[in-house]
């Protein structure tokens, strides 16, 4: 363990140098100063674990002292030293945050022993807010399955150690973007940024200057200088979400980033130091990229130090429901109206259903029954037709035993002989789903070969399966 670090503050030079020698000889690491402006620069370019400051200076005294160190650092502690005769200032100082304070003269052994106590006191904080972090961090990943007990673990493992290199792999809609933010949340780096970018939904031609910056004119379009987001997640967590469609030209350099933690914006002369954990997900098989020559084995290697899988929807067990309900009341907070309950016929189709899109897919579809039917209990009539296995309507009124409101192409009127089961919407919605996934089988998940045979773009794809919950 490194030495604690203190900052001795005093306008008396010969006492200082003493106070540091004694210090120095009990194992500490002191710095020595005779003023609050040379303290506050000690303070600003070192880590300090604990201030010693007289309460009586020229110029600027103890108290002003203390109010501008835990300005800059409100969680350092400070032990305030008062001249005899000075103690209601001492207990003031602890009132204005010191947390603790000796009178001149004072026993070596005393000031040791009030150091150590104010060192443990703050260790003791830090663990608890440390672990605390790490509970609340998990508490997003909703679900009582062993599949996702053994995640919550995972994530647990993972944030606390300091690796600075994570891969999570997952299907599409299983929650791999909350699961980074679980991992930086019960982190130490959980106060610095989490900067998410979906390398997907950038253009080829500026991933590189979106990740890494560039200097103005280096590109034609390029008006003004731009910050790269490596460096807006300085000291946090860079999320590289579809790490897969990284083209194979910017592979290279980001592969030199993650080995020695250096990067070039566009057209800058100067090499820059990043310091930030890279937490990469895809819905790829990347071993498979590398065989097919699309993906770089070192980088792969690289990204992949630690590995989290995130469980499909259909291998948690009971998850579906204990989900269903909790977005049932969110959406419920969010339209300000009653949650949807559901009818038992309703939750075995829920337990049933393979969840092609995962929490994705039934996070939408909570969604929009809480939008078309506020408060009332569902059925499976009013189910999208993949989750009723056929089912059919029957009669013009609904299991959930309320009236329907008439729907675009469903007859309506006494002598009306039957009820479409759907509209054309949906009907032209399932289609587009087929079409979608069969050409995303055609091209092994890759979303960009799929687009080309769809004849449309990637982001035009991208949007058709958000809004399928694909």
């Amino acid at each position: 363990m490194n030495p604690a670090s203190i900052l001795v503050v005093d306008d008396e030079a010969p006492f200082v140098r003493s106070l540091v020698y004694a210090l120095k000889k009990e194992g500490l690491k002191p710095t020595g100063v005779n003023s609050c402006a040379a303290a506050l620069e000690v303070l600003r370019g070192t880590e300090i674990d604990l201030a010693l400051v007289d309460l009586r200076m020229p110029e600027v005294d103890g108290m002003e002292t203390l109010a501008r160190l835990k300005a800059l650092a409100p969680d350092l502690p400070v032990i305030m030293i008062s001249a005899h005769g000075d103690t209601r200032a001492a207990v003031q100082a602890v009132k204005a945050g010191a947390v603790d304070y000796l009178t001149k003269p004072f026993e070596l052994d005393d000031l040791i022993h009030c150091i150590h106590q104010a060192l443990d006191r703050r260790r003791m904080h830090k663990e608890i807010e440390y672990h605390r972090s790490r509970q609340l961090s998990t508490a997003s990943l909703i679900g009582a399955s062993p599949a996702m007990a053994a995640l919550r673990e995972a994530v647990e493992r993972v944030a606390g150690s300091g690796t600075s290199r994570i891969l999570i792999h997952g299907e599409s809609g299983t929650g791999k973007a909350l699961v980074a933010r679980a991992i930086h949340a019960g982190s130490r780096r959980a106060d610095q940024p989490f900067v998410e970018v979906n390398c997907a939904a950038l253009p080829e031609q500026l991933i590189e200057a979106e990740l890494f910056g560039a200097e103005k004119g280096a590109y034609t379009g390029a008006h003004q200088k731009r910050t790269g987001l490596v460096a807006v997640a300085e000291g946090g967590t860079l999320f590289l979400d579809e790490i897969g469609e990284v083209p194979l030209a910017l592979q290279a350099k980001l592969l030199h980033f993650l080995e020695d933690g250096t990067y070039r914006p566009v057209g800058a002369a100067t090499v820059h130091a990043g310091n930030v954990r890279v937490v990469a997900a895809t819905n790829r098989d990347l071993a498979a990229l590398v065989r097919e020559g699309q993906f770089r084995e070192d980088l792969y290697y690289r990204l992949n130090v630690i590995s989290v899988a995130v469980p499909a929807l259909r291998e948690r067990a009971g998850d579906a429901l204990v989900l269903a309900e909790h977005f049932a009341a969110r959406y419920a907070h969010q339209e300000a109206c009653a949650p949807i309950t559901l009818t038992p016929e309703t939750v075995a189709l829920l337990q049933a259903h393979l969840w092609p899109g995962n929490v994705r897919e039934l996070k939408n579809l909570i969604e929009r029954l809480t939008i078309l039917y506020p408060g009332e209990a569902i059925s499976p009539a009013v189910l999208p037709q993949e989750l009723r296995g056929g089912q059919e309507l029957r009669g013009g009124q609904e299991a959930r035993g309320a009236a329907v409101p008439p729907q675009p192409g469903m007859a309506t009127g006494a002598g009306a002989a039957s009820v479409m089961p759907a509209t054309i919407d949906h009907h032209m919605d399932q289609a587009e789903r087929q079409m979608l996934l069969a050409a995303l089988s055609r091209s092994s998940g890759h979303k960009g070969r799929a687009a080309e045979t769809l004849g449309i773009s990637r982001h035009a794809l991208k949007r058709r399966l958000q809004r399928l919950g694909l």
